[in-house]
C-alpha cells in the first residue's frame, strides 16, 4: 500500500489544486477554488474556455459579481470530480470587514444553490482575523460552513472552536519558513524535521486541544514544504497537499504510521482558554510569526483578487483570451517595476 492510501486510513485528503485533471488523478475527498489557484489553472489552454464562458455569459454584471461566478463556476466543475466539499474564498480585501464578508457568503452559497448543489458540500474559505471569525460565526448560525484560513497562531484556532467554525486551515509550511528565516545560519534542518517542525507543532496542539475539549471544529493543515512533514501530522482530520507532494506520497510504499491519535489527546494534560476580541488582539499582536505571516496572506491573496478583476476585464473587453492574459500580464508587471523604483527612491 502506498503513502497516500496509507494516509487515507486516518485522515480526510484534500487537493490543494485548481487542475481538473489533476483531481482526477489523486482522488481526493475535498478541494478548493480560489483567485490564485484559477489564474494558475487558466495558464493552461483546457481551463481558457472555461473562464470566458463565465466572463462574457456576465459581463454586464458589476466586476464583484463576476469574479463570484467565476469562482463559482470553476468550483461546480471541481465539484463533479470529487465526492466531498469545494472550499470558495471570500475576497481578502474584506478581510477587516465583518457585515461584508457575510453578505460576500450568502451570494457566493446562492449561486451554488441556484446550481443545484446543497450547503453542505461548500465551504466559505475567510482570513481568521477577529471580524473574519465573527463572519463565519454568524453565518455558521444561518447554515453556511466556513474554512477559516491564514490561521497561524494558537489564539486564532481557539477563538474559531469557540465560534463554532466548520472546519480551519492552520499553514504548516509558512510557519516554518518563517522561523527558517528568523533563526538564520543556527537553523539545523535535519534537528527541526518531523515532530520538531515548528509548524507541526502548531498544528499538533490544536489538533489536541480540540479533541481534549471536544471541539467539533475540523483542523485541515495546510501549505506543506515537504512529505516529512505530512507524516508527521498523520491522523489530523483533513490535510490540504499539493499535487507534487500527493505524487510523491503516492509512488512510495515506506510505512507512513498514525501521528496524531484522538485517544491520546483526551488524556492529554491540556488547560482551558478562552479569547474576547481584546485578549485575541493583544495575543495575536505578541506573537510576531502569526502577525507577520497573517498579513503577508492577506496581501498575497488580495493581489491575486486584484489580478483576476483585470483579467476578467480584459477578458470582457477582447475576443481573445490569450490577449486578454498577456495585457493583464503586462500590466503586473509594469506595477511591480513602478514599485521597485518606488523602493530605490
Amino acid at each position: 500500500m502506498n503513502q497516500l492510501d496509507q494516509l487515507r486510513q486516518y485522515t480526510t485528503v484534500v487537493a490543494d489544486t485548481g487542475s481538473f485533471r489533476q483531481l482526477a488523478q489523486f482522488a481526493p475527498r475535498d478541494a478548493t477554488t480560489n483567485p490564485s489557484l484559477i489564474l494558475k489553472a487558466v495558464q493552461h489552454s483546457d481551463y481558457v474556455p472555461l473562464l470566458a464562458d463565465a466572463v462574457r455569459a456576465k459581463k454586464r454584471r458589476p466586476l464583484e459579481r463576476i469574479v463570484d461566478e467565476v469562482l463559482v463556476r470553476f468550483g461546480l466543475e471541481i465539484l463533479k470530480l470529487i465526492p466531498g466539499r469545494v472550499s470558495t474564498e471570500v475576497d481578502a480585501r474584506l478581510s477587516f470587514d465583518a457585515a461584508a464578508t457575510i453578505a460576500r457568503a450568502r451570494r457566493l452559497v446562492e449561486l451554488y444553490e441556484r446550481a443545484g448543489i446543497g450547503r453542505e458540500r461548500v465551504l466559505i474559505k475567510i482570513a481568521a482575523t477577529w471580524e473574519g471569525i465573527q463572519a463565519a460565526k454568524a453565518l455558521e448560525h444561518e447554515g453556511i460552513h466556513c474554512n477559516l484560513t491564514l490561521l497561524f497562531a494558537f489564539c486564532q484556532a481557539v477563538a474559531c472552536g469557540e465560534a463554532g467554525v466548520t472546519l480551519i486551515s492552520p499553514f504548516v509550511g509558512r510557519i516554518h519558513d518563517w522561523h527558517r528565516k528568523a533563526a538564520g545560519a543556527a537553523w539545523d534542518d535535519a534537528a527541526m524535521a518531523g515532530a520538531n517542525d515548528p509548524g507541526v507543532q502548531s498544528v499538533a496542539r490544536i489538533y489536541t486541544y480540540f479533541k481534549h475539549y471536544g471541539i467539533a471544529t475540523q483542523v485541515m493543515g495546510a501549505s506543506f514544504r515537504n512529505v516529512g512533514q505530512i507524516a508527521a501530522l498523520a491522523g489530523c482530520d483533513l490535510l490540504t497537499i499539493s499535487p507534487e507532494l500527493l505524487a510523491q506520497l503516492q509512488a512510495s510504499d515506506a510505512p507512513l504510521p498514525r501521528a496524531l491519535d484522538p485517544q491520546a489527546a483526551r488524556m492529554a494534560k491540556v488547560h482551558a482558554i478562552t479569547f474576547h476580541e481584546a485578549a485575541f488582539r493583544w495575543a495575536l499582536n505578541e506573537d510576531a510569526m502569526a502577525t507577520d505571516k497573517l498579513a503577508e496572506g492577506i496581501r498575497i491573496f488580495a493581489a491575486d483578487a486584484a489580478r483576476l478583476e483585470r483579467l476578467i476585464e480584459e477578458v470582457a473587453k477582447t475576443r481573445s483570451i490569450e490577449r486578454a492574459l498577456q495585457r493583464a500580464l503586462r500590466t503586473d508587471l509594469a506595477k511591480l517595476e513602478a514599485q521597485l523604483l518606488a523602493e530605490l527612491d
